[in-house]
């Protein structure tokens, strides 16, 4: 067996055993190997990306996922990969550019994108090395690109078959349009920021009426009024209901419209009537639709007023904003303006306010998708955990809008259409059209078209590959919850589609990562963790296991540094534990039991309780529910293991006739210990494990050992219980030994009555080992004597004879001053609870906090007189 260092280094070790495990292919599965197939494709980051937090969980749950599989004989495969991110990566090369005073267009279209190859190949995907620090056992030979050659026909071809079935079209619909970058924007790429604005009413006049005489609406972005084609109220409310069919009048433009009445409008806003804008406005676009009302594009590419805005032509929206507020108030129309807090979209790329606005794009008809996808989840084709995502998830399916997949870009899929320029002839072609007149669409797809047919063509569909047939459908995607809308219900509804499977069998949904106070990491609030440096300072392990332990089920993940710190020292508790046994077994290795009756107490609760935690790990993993596996694990390992089952054989292995079996059951418990941690702890288990085995490395590796099986009979309940009376004897034992301040190393007699008096007599030797006793005598009945003190068990009494023991004078000092500070502790929580306006006006669990505090001061205090009196008894009688 290895000798281990005296600490443990993560960077040591984690480094040389990552290479270790790639080099000797353990992260690489074949199609053809053994075990039924388990696959997860990696949720692909942007190539611009670097790890985050959020990044850190997703990634680590599905590594444990993955090495799980592996040992419990699945044929696993885990694809890697990145997505080419359309705005983000432009964005990157665009600036890089400017430093230099040029722009993508000085360079031209095809140059351009031969830069941000370049880019790419040269600087991006750091993300993907970064998840190897991390310790993920992706299959690196598998990589793959949303952008790469084999994607880029797998989405010209999804992208043809769609519009030859009439499920792509284009037209001209309302979008979400960034100005600054001049492109088409998806609603996950559109943050909705509160803001400080302004709600500004002013009169629309009646068509037929003098300029005195209109209806009065209110408006958060004045200059849409250039676009107003209708005002709508709502058919029930009595002010308007008589002014339905009239007319207003534009005060700056040659147009009228009508008074309209639909069932959006809501009374309670501002005036109770509404103007309406249907190129400017989603909501306003759909009463347009409804009443087929103008719909009327004010601005131009940057914002800028066009010429339908007659004398405000030219102005940006801002300033627009600003010289119409001023033409109202100038021609009396202003009523007032005031202060308003508001929602507004900003590009998540740009930061600039995005613009809805009226736009001749290519979308995607979701309906017959949709319909196919709700059927799979409510059939149970595929699950969704935690379930009560499901509901959200068809909520969004149930009530989709046609989907905009063309952007304004240079960078990504090039949109396989080719328009005639004399005729306006639309051709869709997976392959070019050489003829004269025709030119290709210049716009690029939506990056989330390609990435949602991530999990079939990544196996290499359309081709019917080896890979596809094994690995399709996948077995887990793994994401958080905040991504199902734009990217889950998009997978699995192409993926229906064009392979008449589900693309996942399971969704698991995540939550977010936040602060240990539940807040939301911020650069501006100043609590954004960087994983890259926990595993700087405390290792991958410890920054895995922490995320686990906090990854509830349903609810977002707390992350604090100090709980990394925490399991750093788990992983440091493991380490000197596995020291000690290996300093110990003498060349012991893992086999199987020993015959029951070689078996100690104590290696029989040992074993029982190792069979209860496999089973609470398997069933932890069973429901996603990390907690419950770490947490398992973690108060195994540290509470039962090494606190006491190693304390426990020190007395055998140091020289007994069971020797052996101790040495047996201790190795079996290392192995099994270290396997079900592998998974979420992969580099101090390994490292543990080949010394604890012997093993080489390389293929002779903890990552492709064995899953722990169940020993049912190894489960043993009157060894737990007959283990239990010993804990409870020897914790109470320790802690009066602390609560009298006698040294650990001062050794004592105990005499015990107990109604498990049998037990702890065989017990003498083990239970005198662990309370560091000099000697343990039981009896049917605890005499009252003065000197000794009592101590209260579960199963009956001990008692202590103090004589020598402490000194009485000095404890009696330091429990005089204890005892005086509980009694002002107690005056003031009582003085708190007497104070009638306290009791009455604090919240009820204030007011029961104080409750609590009191009683226990009033049972410290009791056991403080107690204590006192023994000890002054013992001093009247002149015993030290």
């Amino acid at each position: 067996m290895t000798e281990l260092p005296k600490a443990y280094d993560p960077a040591a070790v984690e480094p040389d055993l990552y290479e270790d495990w790639r080099t000797a292919g353990l992260f690489h599965a074949d199609p053809d190997d053994d075990g039924d197939p388990y696959s997860i494709v990696i949720p692909p980051p942007n190539v611009t990306g670097s790890l985050h937090v959020g990044h850190a969980l997703d990634n680590t749950i599905q590594d444990v996922l993955i090495r799980r599989a592996r040992m419990v004989g699945n044929n696993a495969v885990w694809i890697p990969g990145m997505d080419h991110a359309g705005i983000a990566t432009q964005m990157v090369v665009e600036k890089q550019l400017a430093a230099q005073g040029k722009t993508r267009h000085d360079l031209g279209r095809e140059r351009f994108v031969e830069r941000v190859w370049e880019w790419k190949e040269e600087s991006g995907g750091a993300i993907l090395r970064q998840l190897q620090t991390l310790g993920c056992s992706l299959d690196w030979e598998r990589e793959a690109f949303t952008f790469d050659g084999p994607r880029n026909l797998a989405v010209t071809k999804v992208f043809v078959e769609l519009y030859d079935q009439g499920l792509i079209y284009r037209g001209a619909r309302l979008i979400n349009w960034d100005p600054v970058l001049h492109t088409a924007l998806s609603d996950i790429e559109v943050d909705h920021e509160e803001v400080d604005g302004e709600l500004v009413h002013f009169r629309y006049p009646f068509a037929d009426g003098d300029d005195s005489d209109g209806l009065v609406v209110a408006t958060t972005r004045a200059e849409t009024m250039l676009g107003d084609t209708a005002i709508a109220v709502h058919p029930d409310d009595e002010r308007y209901r008589h002014l339905v069919g009239r007319t207003v009048r534009h005060p700056f433009l040659d147009r009228t419209f009508p008074v309209i009445a639909d069932d959006y409008v809501d009374p309670e806003f501002g005036s109770g009537a509404v103007k309406i804008t249907p190129a400017h406005d989603p909501n306003d676009y759909q009463i347009g639709l409804r009443h087929d009302l103008p719909m009327i594009d004010i601005m131009d590419d940057d914002a800028v007023i066009t010429d339908v805005g007659g004398r405000f032509a030219g102005l940006g929206r801002y300033d627009a904003r600003a010289a119409i507020k001023q033409a109202l108030d100038e021609a009396g129309l202003l009523i007032r303006s005031e202060p308003h807090r508001h929602q507004v979209g900003h590009s998540s790329r740009s930061k600039a306010a995005v613009e809805p606005r009226l736009s001749d794009q290519w979308f995607v008809k979701v309906g017959p998708l949709a319909e196919r996808a709700i059927a799979a989840v409510k059939d149970g084709d595929v699950r969704i955990v935690p379930q009560r995502n499901a509901k959200a998830f068809l909520d969004w399916l149930e009530n989709l809008h046609d989907w905009c997949i063309s952007r304004q870009l240079w960078w990504g899929h090039r949109i396989p259409a080719w328009h005639h320029q004399d005729t306006g002839e639309i051709r869709v072609s997976a392959e070019p059209i050489d003829e004269d007149g025709w030119v290709q669409d210049p716009d690029v797809l939506d990056t989330w078209f390609s990435s949602q047919l991530w999990p079939f063509v990544v196996f290499g569909w359309p081709e019917e590959t080896a890979d596809l047939k094994r690995w399709y459908p996948t077995s887990t995607l793994v994401t958080g919850y905040d991504i199902n809308t734009f990217w889950v219900s998009r997978m699995l509804m192409i993926g229906l589609w064009f392979t008449d499977s589900v693309p996942f069998h399971v969704i698991y949904n995540h939550g977010l990562v936040r602060d240990e106070h539940g807040k939301k990491m911020s650069k501006s609030f100043g609590n954004v963790i960087d994983p890259l440096d926990l595993v700087d300072e405390y290792g991958a392990d410890a920054t895995r296991f922490a995320l686990l332990r906090s990854a509830a089920t349903g609810t977002d993940v707390p992350l604090a540094e100090e709980w990394v710190e925490g399991t750093k020292r788990f992983a440091n508790k493991l380490w000197n534990t596995c020291r000690f046994a290996l300093s110990n077994l003498e060349g012991t290795m893992p086999g199987d039991v020993p015959p029951r009756d070689d078996l100690a107490l104590e290696d029989r609760w040992i074993l029982s309780r190792l069979e209860a935690v496999r089973s609470e790990v398997d069933a932890g993993y069973d429901a996603y529910d990390w907690p419950v596996a770490a947490r398992g694990l973690y108060h195994f390992v540290w509470d039962e293991f090494a606190d006491w089952y190693v304390e426990a054989v020190k007395v055998r292995i140091y020289g007994d006739d069971r020797e052996a079996a101790a040495r047996r059951v201790l190795a079996i418990v290392l192995d099994d210990v270290l396997r079900l941690l592998h998974p979420m702890m992969p580099f101090v288990t390994e490292a543990l494990w080949r010394a604890l085995t012997g093993a080489a490395g390389g293929t002779d590796s903890l990552m492709v050992a064995a899953w722990p099986q169940g020993r049912a009979d190894d489960r043993d309940v009157d060894a737990e219980t007959d283990f239990a009376v010993l804990q409870d004897l020897v914790t109470q034992t320790n802690r009066f030994r602390s609560q009298n301040s006698i040294a650990p190393s001062k050794r004592f007699d105990l005499t015990v009555a107990s109604d498990r008096r049998e037990l702890i007599d065989a017990q003498q030797e083990l239970v005198s080992s662990l309370a560091r006793l000099s000697g343990v005598t039981c009896v049917r009945t605890i005499e009252e004597r003065d000197g000794t003190s009592t101590i209260q068990l579960a199963s009956g009494q001990a008692q202590v004879d103090l004589t020598g023991l402490i000194d009485v004078a000095a404890e009696l000092e330091r429990l005089r001053k204890e005892l005086d500070s509980a009694r002002a502790d107690l005056a003031k929580v009582t003085g708190k609870l007497a104070n009638t306006s306290f009791v009455e006006r604090a919240p009820a669990d204030v007011v029961e906090r104080e409750r609590h505090k009191q009683r226990d001061a009033k049972a410290a205090i009791a056991q403080l007189e107690e204590r006192i009196a023994a000890l002054e008894v013992m001093q009247g009688t002149g015993q030290s």
